[in-house]
């Protein structure tokens, strides 16, 4: 573990200091060093997420940056990743210490503390931060966690130091499906003279249905039988994706005595199989894990009485009016909920599942590389070209990108070590 005085003056580090993927690359930066209220950390292991393509091709005026001039002040990028703290501020010594292994929640919901001046208005109305957008990111080899991310909670000890590197750093994007399905509120009555009961996430015993088996389908999946549901319906247009759902979740859903079904619509008609599969009574939950206007459309009608109906999958600006058969919310009682992340909570959670191996972390990654793969493995993301999770090792040099059917704790030990 580096000390202060082991520490180097320069680090490696993705940084944007522009609109566009012209203006993202690897480059040679200073090792930041921590205030009196800050950590230093060292990044063991940084996801690669797809909502890093927005924020390259919006720059300024992604919602996240408040107008932040990019050619002036460049960002280092990098909203997921596992962290080992080597440097503690003075004031957070009784809070933290050198060698302790964390996780950083990306969406701080504190006003900016640091650079006030570079937010637009000086940062007057702005709430809510994150990491890797005006907070300094993951995808470098040290990372400065900043007073916003403290004050807000969003710095969290593993619950077990033995959590591999990759499978922390994907607990962010793990914790916006816990998030998703912890929105699901079911009312419940023991019987018509009882007052009516809230109770939270999918429904135990029902029938959920997820539409979209890409990648956070997929953790969908794999948190959704965590409710202990008595079938699980997941419909996608690739059958590549339903055959890999059947390889990756079928031996755990038979030991949970859960019916995992996959189906294609374009040669099985949803609608239909979910009403047999109910006896015409429609499913208890709904997620749509797509941005598909169609599939929102079409997902109402896959909706039983007092079901939940889930918009995960956001559609871009402008093209996000869709079409809302009121006779399905109204005569039904559907909730309709949405949902776009975590918060400390949710990501605390997703640890907790991946340490008591509830959920299938391992199963999720599907790439491994070096920082230096970062901008290659984003533009794999935008083409459509990746399918699952990327997780590179910033202290790792790495010659090329592993293809891998998943990626296990043991996977990691033997690739560092080599």
């Amino acid at each position: 573990m580096p000390d202060e005085r082991s520490l180097p003056k320069e680090m490696r580090a993705l940084v944007l200091d522009g609109v566009g993927f012209e203006h993202l690359a690897v480059r040679t930066v200073p090792v930041p060093r921590p205030g009196p209220e800050q950590l230093l950390a060292r990044v063991d292991a940084a996801g690669i997420c797809t909502s890093l393509i927005k924020l390259v091709e919006q720059g300024p005026d992604h919602s996240q940056l408040y107008g932040w001039d990019l050619g002036r002040f460049p960002v280092v990028l990098g909203d997921e990743g596992s962290v080992t703290l080597v440097e503690v501020g003075e004031r957070l010594a009784d809070r933290f210490h050198a060698g302790q292994r964390c996780v950083v929640q990306p969406a701080v919901d504190h006003a900016p503390v640091n650079h006030v001046e570079r937010y637009q208005n000086s940062g007057r109305g702005v709430a809510k931060v994150a990491v890797g957008y005006t907070l300094p990111g993951h995808l470098a080899e040290y990372m400065l966690i900043t007073e916003e991310a403290i004050r807000a909670g969003c710095v969290l000890p593993l619950p077990d130091e033995k959590l591999s590197f990759a499978h922390a750093a994907i607990a962010e994007p793990v914790s916006c499906c816990v998030s998703a399905q912890e929105h699901h509120l079911h009312l419940a009555q023991e019987d018509p003279l009882a007052p009516r009961e809230a109770r939270k996430g999918l429904r135990r015993d029902g029938v959920t249905v997820i539409i979209g088996a890409g990648a956070m389908g997929r953790m969908h999946v794999d948190v959704a039988m965590t409710h202990a549901p008595r079938a699980i319906v997941l419909a996608d247009l690739v059958a590549g994706r339903l055959a890999l759902v059947q390889k990756l979740f079928a031996g755990r859903a038979r030991a949970r005595d859960i019916a995992l079904h996959t189906v294609n619509p374009a040669e099985r008609e949803l609608a239909a199989f979910v009403a047999e599969l109910t006896d015409a009574h429609g499913a208890d939950d709904v997620i749509v894990a797509v941005g598909s206007k169609a599939a929102i459309e079409g997902a109402q009608a896959l909706c039983g009485r007092g079901a939940v109906l889930n918009l995960f999958g956001g559609l871009k600006r402008g093209e996000d009016m869709v079409g809302l058969d009121t006779s399905v919310v109204h005569y039904g009682e559907v909730n309709v909920t949405g949902s776009s992340g975590g918060s400390p909570w949710d990501v605390a959670r997703a640890l907790e599942l991946m340490a008591t191996g509830e959920i299938e972390t391992a199963a999720h990654i599907t790439r491994i590389g070096d920082l230096e793969h970062a901008p290659a493995l984003l533009e794999s993301i935008k083409a459509r070209a990746l399918d699952g999770k990327a997780v590179v090792y910033p202290h790792r040099r790495a010659r090329e990108v592993l293809s891998v059917e998943g990626w296990a704790a043991g996977d990691e030990r033997g690739y560092l070590a080599g």
